[in-house]
């Protein structure tokens, strides 16, 4: 790629995915139980490990770079082989010249990094796997020779456990509350060995045969590898409690811990009438920071993985508090992962159709059309596969090696089953949107007719006017009688039902005891965000209270995987046919950011990357609240009561929408009547409006 030469900050570079995917391979060895590795089990992919990059440039005088690679490297001017091995300063003669360096790295993925006064590796050089794919590279934040990306690691800080006891002769130490980290042995001596029971509850910590996680060390080899007079053990573990079992010949002075996080700024806040709601909305910030990692994974002690359908759900509470846009990426870039595609994301059909909607909400939240342009080649791909699913009536249905998920639910997914066509549909038109801002009109036409054609076949074959909601699966033809709560769902999120079809399924669907229950806080994400499109906040508020607060009634300090209020003392800790098998530290379970931002808060994008927005704060059986949510790189903040509403914003234009019983004032902008008691101002950023108005009693 020729460039006129201009100053820009050298970057390291690399085959765009490749240190991403390199990064997820890591990380997806991390998961142990009772000290045993346990590796993901689906496919783990690799980055390429010979490399080539390319740059034209033109100096009105030679420059000389300093050059470094992650792995051994060949310069090559203007085609002529001018092989050098090793970090080198060269010099570049001037004139219009041709640069390609190749790399080679079969451990980490390959990497360059360019420093001159004018030439520098940055995203305007371009690089190639030899499969004729001249590339943008990626890069990231690695702007130092010294600062390579195979270094990459998160941040640490000390952190002292909050009490201590002697339980059985042991030592027991509780931090606090739940925490991610590397135990620290201060002064560690003597001779005999320690072996470490951690525990996200008490009653896990002190079964020594049940705990999920331990650690086991000589203290004589560990000394010799103490630092500072400390001992800081090698693996992350999660944990509140941990008991420590040591033969009577070692002795240390204290223990304190690393505390493993990603810098991040809470950029959303929420402050209401009831306490409880409060304490819920910051515990839900604090399990998300907790599994917000090098990407966004599950839950910290079980299984530390990077799952589709969870990271869906992590990506939109993040929008609504962090913002943090850098593990978005690196968690799309890495799910997605290599060509040939053989199976489903973590082998679940329905999680390839949530990285396409994840790419959609990423692209309207943000406005980064770039990563959608690098990626979308990777997208085509993957839809050219799960469209390869369709049966003879044009719906997908699972393959005997595919897990085709939905819910953990009693569920019989045989067949074409009618969530999968939603999300399917979903796919469709988010991959017409990137086709047609790419300018390819033929596929963007392609893609949207597709998914009005399987919208049409689903709505025909799955929607039961007497029950009034779509039925589960159809299975060689036929439409099985089952109702569940899934598929309605989507449909209404995704704006699939018409207005009579969505009151039906409120009433008939959502709201029915006689359909089966959500028990888990993966689908109570959408289950609940559904009810409040839908206005039924106040429903939602007390589902919060009750099945979130009761959490924190027993004792949680982070959410859980699953709560089930009907289970008894520890046995509220077992799943998957273990004692301890749940996670006390779950992704899905911080959704009341989501619902609370979006819903009651009411902040939501109307343009990609906030350009315009909407505010339809609902207090939702609240006397007040106030709070804060991230607009891209500006902020929104509301207070509101029953007679007013403040707000301001930083960037964008919003329009604040909100009913009245009578005519309401605004101190600042114009009020417009949009249909009965149905009002809106226009918010321009760097104002401060106030609307005191009437607030309208629901019968």
């Amino acid at each position: 790629m020729e460039q006129s030469v201009q100053k820009r900050a050298a970057t390291w570079i690399w085959y765009p995915g490749d240190f991403e995917i390199r990064l997820l391979e890591k990380i997806s060895v991390k998961r142990r139980a009772r000290d045993v590795m346990y590796p993901t089990t689906w496919r783990i992919d690799r980055q390429y490990s010979n490399i080539k990059f390319r740059y034209t440039y033109d100096l009105p005088q030679e420059e000389q770079i300093a050059i470094a690679a992650e792995g051994v490297f060949s310069l090559y001017l203007d085609g002529r082989d001018n092989n050098r091995s090793g970090d080198s300063t060269i010099t570049l003669p001037a004139g219009r010249h041709e640069i390609i360096v190749s790399v080679f790295n079969d451990v980490e993925a390959p990497a360059l990094f360019i420093d001159g006064v004018n030439i520098r590796s940055d995203s305007a050089w371009e690089v190639t796997s030899y499969q004729n794919d001249w590339l943008t590279p990626g890069s990231w934040t690695f702007d130092s020779a010294d600062n390579r990306p195979s270094q990459f690691r998160l941040a640490v800080t000390p952190q002292e456990p909050a009490l201590q006891e002697v339980r059985d002769g042991h030592i027991l130490l509780d931090f606090g509350r739940e925490t991610f980290g590397f135990l620290r042995f201060h002064g560690l001596a003597g001779s005999g060995d320690v072996t470490v029971f951690y525990g996200e509850s008490l009653a896990e910590a002190l079964s020594p045969d049940d705990c999920m996680l331990l650690d086991r060390f000589s203290v004589a080899k560990a000394a010799e590898r103490a630092e500072a007079d400390i001992y800081t053990l090698d693996e992350g573990k999660a944990f509140r409690y941990v008991w420590i079992h040591a033969d009577p010949g070692v002795r240390w002075e204290h223990v304190s811990m690393l505390y493993e996080y990603v810098p991040l700024d809470y950029r959303s806040s929420f402050q209401c009438s009831d306490p409880k709601l409060n304490e819920i909305y910051e515990m839900s910030l604090y399990t998300l920071h907790l599994n917000t990692r090098e990407f966004f994974i599950d839950g910290i002690k079980r299984d530390r993985w990077v799952w589709s359908g969870d990271a869906y759900q992590s990506f939109l509470m993040n929008y609504y508090s962090f913002f943090d846009l850098d593990v978005t990426r690196r968690t799309l870039v890495a799910l997605r992962g290599k060509d040939p595609l053989t199976m489903h994301f973590n082998t679940i059909l329905d999680y390839s159709f949530y990285w396409f909607i994840s790419l959609y909400d990423y692209y309207l939240y943000s406005g980064d059309f770039a990563f959608i342009r690098q990626y979308y080649d990777r997208a085509v791909s993957l839809m050219e596969f799960c469209l390869k699913q369709r049966n003879s009536e044009g719906l997908v249905e699972g393959r005997p090696q595919d897990w085709v998920f939905v819910d953990w639910a009693d569920l019989t997914n045989t067949g074409a089953v009618s969530t999968e066509q939603i999300l399917l549909v979903r796919s469709l038109e988010a991959m017409s949107l990137f086709a047609s801002l790419l300018d390819d009109e033929k596929a963007a036409a392609s893609y949207k007719k597709l998914a009005e054609e399987i919208k049409a076949t689903t709505m025909g074959l799955f929607w039961d006017e007497e029950r009034g909601g779509l039925l589960h699966h159809r299975v060689d033809g036929e439409t099985k009688p089952m109702l569940t709560k899934h598929a309605s769902m989507f449909a209404m999120t995704f704006g699939y039902l018409s207005q009579e079809q969505r009151e039906s399924v409120i009433h008939n669907v959502m709201l029915n005891p006689d359909v089966p229950r959500i028990r888990t806080p993966y689908m109570r994400f959408h289950e609940l965000a559904v009810l409040c499109e839908s206005g039924e906040h106040d429903y939602v508020r007390r589902e919060m209270l009750s099945y979130w607060g009761g959490m924190i009634e027993l004792g949680a300090t982070s959410f859980w995987e699953e709560y089930d209020p009907s289970l008894a003392d520890d046995a509220h800790y077992g799943m998957y046919g273990m004692p301890f098998g749940k996670s006390l530290c779950h992704a899905w379970g911080a959704s009341p950011i989501y619902l609370i931002g979006k819903y009651f808060l009411g902040v939501t994008p109307a343009a990609p990357g906030y350009e315009l927005y909407r505010i339809t704060p609902n207090l939702g059986g609240l006397t007040h609240m106030n709070g804060t949510v991230p607009i891209g790189e500006g902020q929104v903040t509301l207070e509101m009561d029953s007679s007013s509403i403040r707000v301001e914003s930083t960037s964008g234009t919003g329009i604040l929408t909100f009913t009245s019983e009578e005519p309401p004032a605004c101190s600042e902008g114009e009020v417009r009547n949009i249909g009965g008691s149905s009002y809106e101002v226009t918010i321009e950023a760097g104002k401060k409006y106030r609307v005191d108005y009437r607030a309208v009693l629901r019968g």
